[in-house]
């Protein structure tokens, strides 16, 4: 029997006590908080440090950016030590590897038709250090605009894309439409922020545990057969 994936589960953009209380319970495996200003879902490091306390083990605390210096990228991890660094602007493989620590690297896919343009495995090679290649739409403000890019666009199947293991899928998803991204991608995590959420930072429990159970339920149907 095929064993069958559990698909990685990652909420992001929280700002509030509760809602980090409700994502543990949902089940996420890990809790995104935004260090960008700009963004409406921006909290301080040390608002991020005091709710990723409340984290119990094995829920990892993930920590987006966007273009920020080193200062603010070293005053983010150490309010939240064990937080995974997510670059997720215009960083050079460079700027990456100054972090000195496994990081996400997103990749800013344009939507509808002209994400075909984009040269995904090349975007890839050129971040081959990164621990995974997260998927988003290119949106004004970096992320959390509810908008999805053409999945059809990539070949999933291609090895270099490596999809077992170091995709990890956002950009537009929600409880109705991520069983069918899973379904296509396979990728080896899910990233969500707008569409659990009430209004920007605000995130619902129920819309959280909707989320997961769709995931599960595209993890229950295995894959379709390789061709050979």
């Amino acid at each position: 029997m095929t064993p069958i994936h559990r698909t990685r589960i990652k909420f992001c953009g929280f700002t509030r006590e509760a809602d980090v209380d409700a994502a543990v319970h949902a089940g996420a495996d890990a809790v995104g908080f935004v260090l960008y200003e700009p963004s409406p879902r921006f909290v301080t490091p040390e608002r991020a440090g005091a709710l990723a306390r409340r984290l119990p083990p094995y829920v990892t605390p993930v920590l987006l950016f966007v273009n920020a210096s080193a200062e603010w990228i070293a005053r983010g991890l150490q309010a939240v030590p064990h937080a995974v660094p997510q670059l997720h602007g215009d960083e050079s493989p460079e700027d990456c590897a100054a972090v000195q620590r496994p990081y996400l690297r997103a990749a800013r896919i344009p939507t509808g038709e002209a994400g075909r343009g984009f040269d995904l495995l090349q975007f890839a090679d050129r971040f081959a250090s990164a621990q995974a290649i997260l998927l988003d739409a290119h949106v004004e403000g970096f992320g959390g605009g509810g908008q999805s890019f053409d999945w059809t666009a990539f070949p999933w199947s291609h090895p270099r894309l490596n999809a077992s293991s170091r995709l990890v899928l956002s950009g537009g998803l929600t409880p109705a439409n991520v069983i069918d991204g899973i379904r296509l991608v396979r990728p080896w995590a899910v990233d969500v922020s707008s569409g659990i959420e009430v209004s920007k930072g605000i995130k619902s429990a129920d819309k959280m545990q909707a989320f997961v159970a769709a995931v599960r339920a595209a993890d229950a149907v295995p894959p379709p057969p390789q061709r050979s």
